[in-house]
């Protein structure tokens, strides 16, 4: 069987003496694009942090069959992990130019410049934008500014941190657009932890639904959404 890229088994977390995850497991192979679902408060943020290094954990977590557990956050982004946190998490005094060069910290090569253009092919609006200040822009920009940044590390695994929130229905439906086709045209490897179930079980091949810390359902993500439970927690039916 092929080596999943991302593997997550027995993973617990915790903040101080606070369990927040209670031994899940999950795997993302190259190429996919895996969805992790839940309520407020389910510890979807934590299982993100947990594989990006930020958080107090114990099990196992490896990217490409090798552990990544002991590294720190800096490290794990030179292993191939990028991630867009929740709220963005651009730097809102920098412009749109320099927070994609910080994107490209770990990177020593002579195509930095060349990404940038991708980007700004990608996202035509970031181009118009380059030299305003990230914090200057609308939520839409920030969050296609914080995936732009992400991927200027060419990452083997983008992880993202409701990248809907807060964002008006229809750029939102435009952004979700945009990551099947990175996944089509580049084969970007997400993780996507969301809210809006619909849209991403719309997008995504997997899905995982977290409970209180726990994993309670996997699957297909087009058989998930045909699940009733799924469909009266999450999508409305």
């Amino acid at each position: 069987m092929t080596t999943p890229l991302l593997r997550v088994e027995r993973l617990e977390a915790r903040y101080g003496p606070v369990r927040v995850l209670h031994g899940i497991a999950l795997n993302v192979y190259e190429k996919e694009i895996v969805v992790v679902l839940g309520a407020n408060g389910a510890g979807k943020t934590t299982v993100l942090r947990s594989i990006s290094g930020m958080v107090e954990t114990s099990g196992l977590i490896e990217i490409g069959g090798e552990s990544i557990k002991k590294l720190n956050p800096s490290e794990i982004v030179r292993r191939g992990v990028a991630h867009v946190p929740q709220g963005r998490g651009t730097f809102p005094e920098l412009t749109v130019e320099e927070n994609l060069k910080v994107g490209a910290f770990i990177r020593n090569d002579k195509d930095i410049n060349n990404d940038i253009e991708t980007c700004y092919e990608s996202y035509p609006v970031l181009y118009e934008r380059k030299t305003q200040a990230a914090g200057s822009l609308s939520g839409g920009e920030q969050q296609m500014l914080a995936v732009s940044r992400a991927l200027m590390s060419r990452p083997k695994l983008l992880l993202m941190d409701e990248p809907s929130l807060g964002l008006a229905p229809q750029i939102v439906e435009d952004l979700f657009a945009r990551f099947v086709t990175m996944n089509q045209n580049q084969g970007t490897t997400m993780l996507i932890v969301e809210q809006n179930a619909q849209l991403a079980l719309d997008i995504a091949g997997r899905a995982y639904v977290l409970e209180s810390g726990e994993i309670t359902l996997e699957g297909q993500a087009e058989e998930l959404a045909k699940d009733d439970a799924i469909r009266r927690a999450y999508l409305g039916a």
